[in-house]
């Protein structure tokens, strides 16, 4: 029998290429040598050859990372600056969101919204309330100063393009709630500033004015009369002979503030990064954003696989945010033990710092995602003086609020409210009042006809349908959709402060 020798050929050659594979590997995985300047090496400052981790197996050779293991931690780098900029990004798209609605009615300037008829539901506004009448307005200082002259009697404040304070207006306002002339100056303005106004330096070019008049003995009338007749803004070039200022009644109206929660969310941030100095705001964040290709200055123009890491991103941003809305975990959110109660201003702090210099990131994006509106005002403990706020998301079991199910909730005698005090129901999806058969999703101290028992206290009732018997004191809620509810307490009173008064949990009805 022959045998074909370039076939033996053949196979020795491809043992010994198998041998020199084996060896080839034996050698790379073997230590090197010992040299005259060796030291050992504490092995918690190296890096094995292969590392299991929640996005793969990384491998290197010596420390080096081999192609796929460079590709896996890129684009989880990406992903993970993503979502981190979409809650990091909030105060700023929040505000996009807010000017993308005004402008689509003119609210620009000297033209300002005034809910002359309060605001209800068509409306999308993180969690507005049914009970002032608002006035708002969007603020460009591209041209120059602007002057404000605020009404008496309002609670108002100026929030720069990435919601940082610049000033309250009227009651907790230098003003005092006499009315005056406010003017605000854009950024690193330089020019005479003239005396007889309140002043107000903005970081940004854009600003948001926001405001409440008050009902009179329960008529709205004369706090709108007093707005029309008092508000007005106007260029500090043109104070000698100001233009007319313009009021667009918004009650009623179909109008989205709100800002996006898909990819479109980076496309918002991009807006105010490229409208705004770099100076508004802090290195980090803007460093934050560039990493993802959003910088002043250049183009936000992902490629395909960035486009898909950063939709990603934001459905992760998105889901995170509503965990820590929803499902808190800070330990310094409810107001009480074993309650749903929860505050929006988390550690008490309208910047979010949970000691000078530290920031509370869970906080910030927890107000953020849910309200809007920062001044101190809103955060500060003052007896009888302005308002307190409290959230619940969850029923006494811990469960969400359902749309299809009725509960009951009590309120103990001597509600610390000087003024009057409110429920308010808003939608989990958008954060903003629930849309329901009723106009006002609502009910308060001050709604008609509001049953309240003899011993001062208050029982309440939300569900799809009117409990036989209580009606007046019901809310409507919608099935098959999620609902979550603010308690407002307007001229707060000590036993809030201290807690010995506290509101009931919402209690299933069967």
């Amino acid at each position: 029998m022959r045998t074909d020798g370039s076939k033996i050929d053949r196979f020795i050659f491809a043992v010994l290429l198998c041998c020199l594979c084996v060896l080839g590997s034996a050698f790379a995985q073997t230590a090197p040598p010992k040299m005259k300047m060796t030291t050992p090496i504490p092995p918690e400052i190296t890096t094995p050859d292969s590392v299991d981790t929640p996005i793969g197996t990384l491998k290197f050779v010596d420390g080096f990372p081999d192609d796929a293991t460079v590709q896996k931690v890129y684009d989880n780098l990406d992903f993970s600056r993503g979502v981190q900029a979409f809650m990091s990004g909030m105060p700023g798209t929040s505000l996009v969101g807010m000017r993308t609605g005004f402008e689509k009615l003119g609210a620009i300037n000297s033209t300002i919204l005034i809910l002359e008829n309060l605001l209800d539901s068509k409306s999308l506004f993180l969690t507005g309330n049914t009970d002032s009448v608002y006035f708002s307005t969007w603020l460009n200082l591209k041209d120059g100063p602007l002057v404000v002259e605020a009404p008496p009697k309002v609670l108002g404040f100026l929030d720069d393009s990435w919601f940082q304070y610049v000033t309250d207006i009227g009651n907790a306002g230098p003003d005092k709630g006499q009315g005056g002339k406010y003017l605000v100056l854009p950024p690193g303005y330089k020019g005479e500033v003239p005396e007889g106004y309140f002043v107000a330096r903005s970081r940004t070019y854009n600003l948001w004015l926001m405001g409440r008049g008050f009902k009179v003995n329960g008529d709205l009338k004369p706090g709108v009369e007093s707005l029309r007749k008092n508000l007005r803004i106007y260029p500090l070039a043109q104070a000698k002979n100001p233009p007319e200022t313009k009021f667009i009644n918004g009650s009623g109206v179909e109008l989205n503030t709100v800002h996006a929660n898909d990819f479109s969310y980076f496309e918002e941030l991009n807006e105010v990064v490229q409208e705004e100095p770099s100076e508004a705001l802090d290195p980090e964040r803007l460093g934050l954003f560039a990493s993802i290709g959003i910088e002043k200055g250049k183009p936000f123009a992902p490629d395909a696989r960035m486009k898909k890491i950063l939709t990603d991103a934001a459905a992760v941003g998105n889901a995170t945010s509503r965990a820590i809305l929803f499902r808190t975990r800070m330990k310094e959110a409810p107001y009480y033990p074993n309650s749903a109660w929860i505050t929006t201003f988390v550690g008490g702090n309208y910047e979010f710092l949970s000691q000078p210099g530290v920031r509370n990131l869970d906080a910030r994006t927890l107000f953020h995602y849910y309200a809007t509106g920062i001044t101190p005002a809103m955060a500060m403990k003052m007896v009888g003086i302005g308002s307190q706020y409290a959230a619940a998301f969850v029923d006494s079991e811990g469960k969400p609020l359902d749309g299809g199910k009725t509960y009951k909730i009590h309120l103990p005698p001597n509600i610390p409210a000087k003024d009057f005090w409110s429920f308010v129901v808003y939608d989990n999806q958008t954060r903003s009042m629930l849309q329901t058969d009723e106009q006002f999703p609502s009910i308060g101290s001050q709604t008609k006809g509001i049953v309240v028992n003899p011993d001062s206290s208050v029982d309440v009732w939300f569900g799809p349908t009117a409990p036989q018997g209580h009606e007046a004191n019901w809310v409507q809620t919608v099935p098959n959709k999620g609902w979550n509810v603010l308690l407002r307490l307007y001229g707060p009173l000590q036993p809030w402060f201290d807690k010995t008064w506290k509101p009931g949990e919402f209690e299933l009805v069967n």
